[in-house]
Parts: C-alpha cells; structure tokens; sequence
C-alpha cells in the first residue's frame, strides 16, 4: 500500500523535472539577437558662421517733406506719386488770383507812397515844409514796397519745387485742397533710396559683445573692420545686397535701455523704400569648433547629451556644453573632443551600455541638414 503511494508521488515528480531541464536546456540554446544597426561619425573641427537677427526700419538717405510756404488752394498737381524728379521741379502750382489782387493793390500804394515823396522833396528844398514830413513820406514808401515784396513772395511760393533730387512718395492733397504752412502733414516727401538706411538696436549686452568680436581699437576701427550684414525683408527673403554698419550713438538709452545702430545698402533696383520693415542679419563666425548635428542629441533634465561610441561598440552618455545653435548644429563647448565617434542619428532607441552595430558615416554627410519634405 505504502509502495503504490510513494510510486504515485515520486513518478509526477520525475516527469516534472525532465520536462524543466529540457525547458532550460531550450533557453540556453535559443540564439541572442545581433546588435542593432546606427549611423556613427567620427567628429572634425569645423568653421561655421551663425546669425543674430533685429529687426529693422527701412528709410532713404534723404527724406524731404514738402510743405507749403503760404496759404492758397491747390491749383494742379504735376506729378505722379513713385515718380522720379530732380531737385527745383514743380510739384504743384497754388491758385493766384487773391494774391494777383494783393500784389496790384500793393504795387498801387508803392505808386501813392512814391508820388508824396516825389511832392514833398521841392518843398522841403524851399524850406516851405519840414523835413520831418519828408522823411514820414520816405517812411510810408519803403512800407509799401516791403509790403509789395512780401506778396511777390507769396506767388512765389505759390509754385512749390522739389526741395531734392529722388522720388515722390505718397500725395497727401489733391486739386482743390485748402493748404497752409501750419498744416502737420505734408504735401508729400521726396526720397532718395538709391541707397537706403536699416535701423536697429541691441541692449547692453548685445552691443558688448557686438564690440568684443569686432576688430579694432576705437569704435570707428571697429564699424569699419565688421563683416558685412544681410537685410531679410518681410517676406522672409534675402536681399540681393550686403549692408554696411555706418554708424552707432554709442551710448544707451536709459529710456529702452538699448543702442541704436543704423547700416546702409546699394539699392540699384530702388526694391525697398521709406517705410519698409525687415531684420538685420548680423554674422558670427566660429571657427575650427566642434560642432554636432541636432538630430544627434536628446535633451533630459536641462541637459544635452549625445552617445559616444566605444571600442567595445557600445555606447555611452555625455553631456555636452552647448556655445551656440547654429542652423541644425550645435557649437560645442565641452563635453566632446574632435576624433571621438558619436551616433548621428536615431538615439531615441538607445540606452547606456548597448551594443550596436556601427555603420560608419562621413561627418560632412551627418551634419547635412534634414531635406523637408512638406511646406505649408
């Protein structure tokens, strides 16, 4: 009875165990999966130039108002608004009959003035009258012939003249227009943009740097030694022509707390004018740094890292000090050396410690930006 009992028991068992060491003897047999592919590039020092943005006004180099040197309705105007005129040009004729009327009127009491004194002058030689009288009758002529050139003038004025050489802007009146010389907004402007001025400004520490990279000693050796800058218009392309940084007040504004700069551009093409909005492109130039691609790093708690490939194939973390985001590159600081190998690309997969299976990558084709492939 005992024997039956210890057989029933003791059998379960042996099957049991055979069954677990055929099961452990499977999993040490199955095959381990190879080491996943990625893209590894040794690093090389390069030059790369970044870019600071500001943005910009535009204005011509010159920019005339025209007003009205007296008052009068306007008659005609002779030119078109975007026309090229040259400077003594009419631009538009006021209406002169009143002052016609004025001017005959005081012309009649030169006439008047003059015929007194003509009177005067025997009698005062004959000692009939005094002199006194004579010189009040002098007095009365050089009014009235004062008053005869003020409305000369006035017709004069009349025939308003382009002040400079350049093109019309808009024309704020038209025929018919009551204008006077107190009135705020002009008759129109004319401008000379075949160059055109950018105007713009940095804080403080902006414009400190903007001197420490600059070579030279005064102020004036260092506008004059900076490389030239680029105008991105409104429409986020670049113009065609370099600028000049001209000038600089050098001195902070306590209001904005910044420093105005102002630089000039050819404008052959007259493509931008008065009133024209954009952003002054200024370059900085790094050269021989160590630079990674972007698309290489992840970024975890504040920190950007990259993984470095070992001897072993295996990779590992490091975080590196990022100097400057330049396009899709970042300058680095620290963190990396040039010659150590890094994994350019998918390292959202890896972790510290794994083995891969590195596809050597020319460093030139890693640091490419990414083609888009869709634009809004």
């Amino acid at each position: 009875m005992k024997k039956r009992t210890i057989s029933r028991i003791l059998i379960p068992m042996a099957v049991f165990l055979v069954i677990v060491s055929c099961g452990s003897k499977q999993e040490q047999q199955a095959p381990q999966a190879p080491p996943a592919p990625f893209p590894v590039a040794e690093l090389q020092p390069k030059t790369v130039t970044g870019y600071t943005e500001y943005p910009t006004t535009i204005e011509g180099i010159v920019n005339s108002d025209v007003r009205a040197k007296t008052s009068g309705y306007i008659k005609s105007v002779l030119v078109d608004e975007g026309q090229k005129v040259r400077k003594g040009q009419v631009l538009f004729r006021l209406e002169t009959q009143s002052l016609s009327q004025d001017a005959g009127a005081a012309k009649a009491r030169i006439n008047v003035a003059q015929v007194e004194v003509d009177k005067l002058v025997p009698l005062v030689e004959k000692n009939i009258i005094s002199a006194v009288q004579l010189e009040t009758a002098k007095a009365n002529l050089a009014q009235a012939k004062a008053n005869y050139s003020s409305v000369s003038a006035n017709i004069g004025y009349a025939t308003i003249k382009s002040p400079v050489n350049g093109y019309v802007g808009a024309i704020n009146f038209r025929e018919g227009t009551l204008i006077s010389p107190s009135d705020p907004t002009p008759l129109t402007t004319v401008s000379d943009i075949s160059k055109v001025y950018a105007f713009f400004s940095l804080n403080e520490t902006q414009y400190l740097d903007f001197l420490e990279k600059a070579e030279g000693k005064t102020l004036k050796e260092k506008l004059a030694n900076y490389p030239a800058v680029n105008l991105i218009l409104a429409n986020g392309s670049t113009y065609s022509e370099k600028g000049k940084i001209q000038t600089s007040t050098g001195q902070v504004n306590p209001k904005t707390g910044t420093v105005s700069l102002r630089a000039v551009f050819n404008n052959p093409n007259l493509l931008v004018t008065n009133g024209n909005s954009g952003k002054i492109q200024i370059p900085l130039v790094f050269e021989n740094v160590t630079v990674v691609p972007q698309q290489a790093t992840y970024e975890q708690q504040g920190n950007i890292m990259v993984f470095k490939v070992g001897e072993d194939n295996k990779v590992t973390t490091s975080i590196i000090k990022v100097k400057a985001s330049v396009a899709n590159l970042y300058v680095v600081e620290s963190g990396i050396n040039a010659k150590d190998k890094i994994v350019t690309n998918g390292v959202g997969k890896l972790k510290t410690g794994m083995e891969i299976a590195p596809q050597e990558t020319s460093f030139d084709d890693a640091i490419k930006p990414i083609a888009t492939l869709f634009k809004n």
